[in-house]
């Protein structure tokens, strides 16, 4: 009977959410779940005892151009795929010259490659503020046996995951050249949002219906009428438990009576995508004024005890903890949490909040959440009981979501902070153990620092990829930020907005030379 039930949760979970939380193999989406929350929960073979034993296991050259900051996107994993040599589990990554690869996670060999073909060209020339290539993380889609992608020219392609023939599509979904963000899946539909005004498309989020390969409803939903108010955290848009959708927005007009909500979070119906709810900060005009966008970190969706709750913040380098069934009460502007973190000069770029968060909850049922700093602590930043050495350049700061005695409300209560990344990625969790990459990347966008960005000469392509690193790949006590193990150089490239997979007892990560690197333990 027990197993039964099992079967009968694992069915619907899998038709809902991909069965995430049961498959400890797959790593179906950035963030690993719809609701990015960045845990591997079915993942066991890592703990904080045998992570220090941690070692490259393979890495694969893959045959992409690097465009502007853009190479490969953040790995994706799927178990039990078949092949001609029987099941395996598959790591997917598409890359910016429109390819997509399929890669056995046991060997590092590519068991097939699709190549999109492009039938347009970008009236502007590319830039790593427009690169008009692949950007977008794909999306696994085991009930269907598919994987979701969306190519350089907008058209949306669901792929075999065992041959990478075309199952789906190509339906032209998204403008050509448009910056389009992770793909996000639920119950038969997949999300992504725009960002940038890249290729002329305007900033929202977007929605393609896959039950029917010939009726592919697609719905928009525009958060700006003038390009603004861009939907660019890297994650997209998430998808909570409670039926709902929710996205930042960055610079851009605020006149909800007129559909437009720059520098705030919303919360839109799944399916219908219509606006139910949304969260402004009080200085919002402040954040647009000097390009200080709390969409440069995608939100989070996790619950705690009775409460649904998103998180997010930006380059202001605030974190927002709001209560997703009513974001920021009735006025609109009252948050659950809110804390400086970094930034005191209110700088627009190298500082801040940026990436995605990550949420946890501990075998002693305490939820956590992890937040990737750019730049040194802010002095208003909260006391970290624990401390890990110090941080100028980057760090990971992780805190337990608690009760206020006061008000009684869900509130973040800090427990420690790591030592110094040079620029952190966005952190993935399995077991008690914290992965983090430090990604070494040169995050000066412009000539001169300064907090007025108009008038301001952008950089280069050529000038962003000098002075950058090698990136490094850290793992982290859950509990405490100790080090417990870093890769030194075996990562020869530097990393640009992607992210970590954690799935049948590996860690994935890609690097801007178009390489995908598998960390494991010895004998695996």
């Amino acid at each position: 009977m027990h197993l039964k039930k099992l079967a009968l949760m694992c069915t619907i979970s899998f038709l809902f959410l991909g069965c995430a939380a049961l498959r400890s193999a797959d790593w179906p989406t950035f963030g690993h779940d719809p609701q990015r929350s960045g845990w591997a929960s079915g993942e066991e073979t890592f703990d904080v005892k045998n992570v220090s034993g941690l070692q490259l296991l393979w890495k694969t050259q893959l045959k992409n151009e690097p465009k502007s900051l853009t190479a490969l996107t953040a790995p994706v994993v799927a178990e039990g795929i078949s092949t001609a040599s029987g099941p395996k589990t598959v790591v997917y990554v598409a890359g910016s010259s429109d390819e997509v690869y399929a890669i056995d996670v046991q060997t590092g060999k590519i068991l097939w490659s699709k190549t999109f073909e492009t039938h347009a060209l970008p009236k502007d020339a590319g830039m790593w503020l427009c690169p008009n290539n692949l950007n977008s993380t794909p999306v696994v889609d085991k009930g269907r046996n598919s994987l979701y992608v969306i190519a350089t020219d907008g058209k949306f392609y669901g792929l075999d995951l065992s041959t990478g023939q075309i199952r789906f599509g190509p339906v032209q979904f998204v403008p050509p050249f448009s910056k389009d963000w992770s793909l996000n899946l639920w119950n038969g539909i997949v999300y992504t949002s725009i960002s940038q005004g890249c290729g002329g498309a305007t900033s929202g989020i977007y929605s393609i219906n896959i039950r029917n390969r010939n009726r592919p409803a697609i719905r928009d939903l525009f958060v700006s009428k003038d390009g603004g108010a861009g939907i660019w955290g890297r994650g997209g848009a998430v998808i909570g438990e409670n039926g709902r959708i929710y996205a930042s927005t960055g610079d851009g007009d605020f006149n909800p009576s007129e559909g437009d909500y720059g520098s705030s979070v919303i919360a839109a119906s799944l399916g219908s995508l219509r606006v139910l709810d949304y969260y402004s900060p009080l200085n919002f005009l402040k954040i647009t004024k000097y390009d200080l966008d709390i969409s440069a970190s995608s939100l989070i969706w996790f619950p705690y005890r009775n409460y649904d709750l998103v998180a997010g913040g930006g380059k202001e380098g605030v974190l927002y903890m709001l209560n997703a069934d009513d974001l920021g009460t009735r006025d609109h502007q009252t948050p659950l949490y809110k804390q400086k973190l970094a930034n005191d000069d209110l700088e627009f770029e190298e500082k801040g909040i940026w990436g995605e968060l990550s949420s946890w909850r501990d075998p002693a049922g305490e939820t956590w959440l992890y937040v990737p700093i750019w730049g040194p602590a802010s002095k208003k930043s909260p006391t970290f009981p624990v401390t890990n050495g110090n941080h100028p350049h980057g760090c990971i700061m992780a805190f337990k979501v608690v009760i206020d005695a006061a008000t009684k409300l869900p509130t973040l209560k800090p427990v420690w902070i790591s030592g110094d990344f040079d620029v952190p990625e966005p952190v993935a969790i399995a077991n008690g153990v914290v992965f983090a990459l430090s990604t070494g990347e040169n995050t000066q966008q412009t000539v001169g620092s300064t907090v007025i960005y108009h008038g301001q000469k952008l950089l280069t392509d050529q000038q962003r990829s000098q002075n950058t690193h090698n990136a490094v790949l850290y793992a982290l006590d859950a509990q405490t930020g100790k080090v417990l193990y870093q890769s030194g150089s075996a990562i020869t490239g530097w990393v640009h907005f992607s992210g970590l997979a954690v799935a049948d007892g590996r860690v994935f990560a890609v690097d801007h030379d178009s390489t995908l690197y598998c960390f494991g333990l010895k004998g695996q």
